[in-house]
């Protein structure tokens, strides 16, 4: 090693340490003074409590602003560390990675073709709120950050609403340097096996269906040499299909855009979600890291060039999007909406395939404790599991997109306008006030809120439909073109029944609160003398009483049925305030 300023507290203590943020100013500052050359150090952003983010373009193509790397095509592979601290592999790895290719010992020649765009602990805030039992599923290092940023967030669940300023820094970051690979660095959770890392890839299962064969590819070469290299890889991410259950088998996840995972194929780029096995000691799992690192990187310089003229012409494609079909969500096993209105109870379709996978023995007994079955495994006696897969993926919300485009009302453009540009979408101001503009709109006939917040907000889940109708928009409101790049996202983050759209999210959640209605006994007055007045009034009501009990039995509801049909009734009660139009205004 030529600097040994430059070796990680990790190497220093024999795996069993982690650094904090001071350790990432340091080696950051010391591969720019070592490397002037290749190296560039920069903060592109600072957490809630005023931390510098630090990221690293690290490159030898002479390009160090996005528009040279641009203007050179020099694919960009972005390794993302620290989004969760407690999973601190890809912090120490990647600045080993980073170093040992510097200095020509590992992925000879790379940065003679590409650009590492490196993020070693993204969430710095959380890297800071260190403990022993921080991660207590996981052999080491002794003392750990915490998952959650300082307003307690999970960044790895804000890529589309946005909230934290972290991840609007980590947004402007990514529209910038677009790169064309990221790779989410984590540890995974759960049950006890011998395969040591798994590798989900998109767009294999979403986004744009031209790039899954090259995606594919990418996958299945780095899960090749991860082999090669003594590691058990798997090409998907170990999900227990029910909790702690091993004979459960496993069920794959296509992770919706709140996810890094689901986000970047909504940009028609590519992703590679990276899990260590949490139960694998530390240096065991920082070798496979870097391992990952430098395959990937190797398969950039190789092969990026190629795979950027696909996502290229995926843009192109993504902007004549408008008027056709996207798919928004997708499932593996059927799933039936809770009355929470987010979460879901699963159950088996039937459509599973066994596999034979490298686990260990275990027992599971009742429990003294809890009363439930506990599981123990015996990691001294590998056993092969034959357990059912869920993978056969199929598309559970198909919307057709505007013709033209989406418009937010002037007074919610305050709120989504920053969160719009921090994902890099283009708005247009409507200038002056229209009136009489065939538009679409969405009613919710069915509204369910969360019963708890979720990442500090209260979910909501929509059922309705769009109509047309003529509307007047107001001087100020914002006009999104569905005809850009980002065309998949903009649906993804507009339409409201999306799983991880502005509505879900509960950005627009007052919209559906009742907010002025009739005393009971005001509301009887004037029910009965509708009845009176109209006889079609009379019948549809005595059919709706014989045919529904749940509605006979509900005085409440009785009551809106009539309130519904007469003229004081809000008109914007249940109407989503974004519309769409398939004209440009």
């Amino acid at each position: 090693m030529k600097n040994p300023n430059l070796t990680t507290l990790a190497e220093k203590s024999g795996f069993r340490e982690t650094g904090r943020t001071d350790e990432v100013e340091r080696l950051s500052q010391e591969l720019a003074k070592t490397w002037p050359d290749a190296v560039k150090s920069f903060e592109y952003g600072r957490s809630a409590q005023g931390r510098p983010m630090r990221a690293l373009l690290v490159s030898r193509t002479g390009a160090a602003t996005p528009e040279l790397l641009r203007a050179r095509k020099i694919p960009v592979f972005m390794v993302q560390g620290g989004i969760h601290p407690g999973e601190s592999d890809g912090k120490d790895a990647g600045f080993i990675s980073l170093r040992e290719m510097l200095e020509g010992a590992a992925a000879p020649g790379v940065l003679d073709k590409i650009a590492i765009l490196f993020v070693p602990a993204f969430n710095t805030d959380g890297h800071e709120r260190t403990g022993r039992w921080n991660r207590p599923n996981q052999v080491g290092p002794e003392e750990t950050g915490w998952r959650t940023t300082s307003q307690n967030l999970n960044l790895n669940r804000d890529y589309t609403k946005a909230d934290a300023p972290e991840m609007r820094a980590m947004l402007r970051l990514i529209d910038g340097w677009d790169p064309l690979v990221c790779a989410d660095l984590h540890v995974t959770d759960g049950a006890d096996f011998e395969p040591d890392v798994s590798i989900q890839v998109e767009p294999i299962n979403q986004g744009d269906p031209d790039l899954r064969a090259s995606a594919l590819s990418l996958r299945d070469q780095l899960i090749d040499r991860l082999a090669q290299l003594g590691s058990m890889p798997l090409n998907f991410y170990p999900d227990l299909a029910k909790t702690d259950d091993p004979s459960s088998g496993f069920a794959l996840t296509v992770y919706s855009p709140r996810f890094s995972t689901g986000y970047f194929p909504q940009r028609n780029r590519y992703t590679v979600l990276v899990e260590t096995h949490s139960w694998k000691k530390y240096e065991h799992r920082i070798k496979v890291t870097r391992n990952t690192i430098e395959t990937l990187a190797q398969l950039v310089a190789a092969q990026g060039r190629e795979w950027l003229r696909l996502c290229h012409q995926a843009d192109e494609t993504a902007q004549n999007l408008g008027g056709r079909e996207i798919t928004l969500d997708y499932v593996t096993r059927w799933r039936e909406p809770s009355r929470a209105g987010t979460a879901v109870d699963q159950r088996d379709d039937g459509e599973a395939r066994t596999i034979e996978f490298r686990g260990y023995a275990y027992t599971r007994t009742e429990s003294a404790i809890s009363g439930s079955l506990v599981t123990v495994y015996d990691p001294k006696t590998p056993q092969i599991w034959r357990v059912p897969m869920r993978d056969a993926v199929k598309p559970l919300l198909i919307v057709r997109a505007p013709g033209a485009g989406y418009v937010v009302p002037v007074s919610y453009a305050p709120e989504i306008a920053p969160r719009l540009a921090a994902h890099g979408i283009a708005a247009v101001e409507v200038k002056g006030a229209r009136t009489a503009i065939r538009a679409n709109t969405f009613r919710a006939r069915d509204v369910k809120f969360s019963s708890a917040p979720f990442e500090g907000r209260m979910r909501t889940q929509l059922e309705g439909a769009w109509a047309e109708e003529l509307v007047n928009i107001e001087s100020g409101a914002l006009f999104v073109p569905i005809t850009q790049s980002l065309a998949r996202l903009i649906a993804a983050l507009f339409e409201p029944r999306a799983p991880d759209s502005f509505a879900a999210w509960g950005l627009f959640n007052a919209c559906f609160e009742q907010k002025e209605q009739m005393e009971p006994y005001v509301a009887e007055q004037i029910a009965a003398q509708m009845l009176a007045a109209d006889p079609a009034l009379r019948t549809e009501f005595a059919a709706k009483l014989a045919a529904d009990p749940y509605f006979a039995a509900s005085p409440g509801d009785r009551l809106e049925f009539f309130l519904r049909r007469h003229v004081s009734w809000d008109e914007r009660y249940n109407l989503y305030p974004v519309m769409r139009v398939d004209t440009p205004l």
